[in-house]
């Protein structure tokens, strides 16, 4: 039975919710960020806060929460062109794909996830991909991540499992997961403190704006990010009052 995790932890609604996942079910979890020369930079400062208010509002996870790490994996964002890394307008590329798609990035990261998670002990890999609501991007599908799990544990010459708890949710269900996780901590009015401090404090939009205020959270909410978070937050509010 495994007892310990490493999550890919940016800050954002779908990390955030993974990292609470992870809490709920191991004993140690620790997480790691990137820096790959992202625009919406901002993030990897709504994370420490994201982790602070987890070990303040829920104090039955605080032990639980181990150290976090950070890797600069700058060279992304020189071998990409993309609109995550370069200043230009979010669009689709002949390839069908959007060119938000930063080609390799999570092959690089879940690669630097295992070999930290090799040093450190580290038997489960959590990471916030999904098919649902994923853009296209083919190294978020369940394939991807299937052989991903086989190359780094031959890689490694030790059983790595890679975890994906939202490969098969929308963007509304993982909003009620995060109120179900929240619910499960045992802390009175947990399920609603866990989905207002990923309002608050998590980071989704792609621009990196903090000033714009919306129900659902910050953002310019007009990116692809924004609108994704929008739309799965009214519907969740709609099913919600049915």
């Amino acid at each position: 039975m495994h007892t310990n995790a490493l999550v890919l932890f940016s800050g954002g609604q779908d990390s955030t919710t993974c990292l609470a996942h992870a809490l709920q079910r191991y004993q140690r979890v620790e997480t790691i960020g990137f820096h790959y020369g992202q625009r919406h930079a901002v993030e990897m400062e709504a994370r420490l806060t994201v982790l602070s208010e987890l070990r303040r509002q829920f104090p039955a996870w605080s032990d639980r929460i181990g150290d976090d790490h950070v890797l600069d994996v700058g060279v992304l964002g020189q071998v990409s062109e993309t609109s995550l890394t370069r200043e230009m307008a979010f669009e689709i590329e002949s390839s069908g794909l959007p060119n938000t798609f930063v080609p390799g990035r999570n092959l690089v990261f879940l690669t630097l996830a295992a070999a930290l998670a090799y040093r450190r002990g580290l038997e489960v890999i959590v990471t916030g991909v999904c098919e649902t609501d994923f853009s296209g991007y083919p190294d978020c599908r369940d394939d991807t991540m299937k052989a991903m799990q086989i190359a780094l544990s031959l890689g490694m010459d030790r059983r790595l499992l890679i975890e994906t708890p939202l490969m098969w949710l929308d963007k509304a269900q993982t909003w009620e997961l995060a109120r179900e996780l929240g619910t499960a901590s045992g802390m009175p009015g947990g399920g609603a403190a866990l989905v207002d401090l990923i309002v608050e404090h998590s980071h989704t939009c792609y621009l990196g704006d903090r000033e714009h205020r919306h129900d659902w959270g910050w953002g310019c909410g007009n990116c692809p990010a924004c609108e994704l978070r929008a739309r799965g937050w009214q519907r969740w509010r709609a099913d919600l009052a049915v």
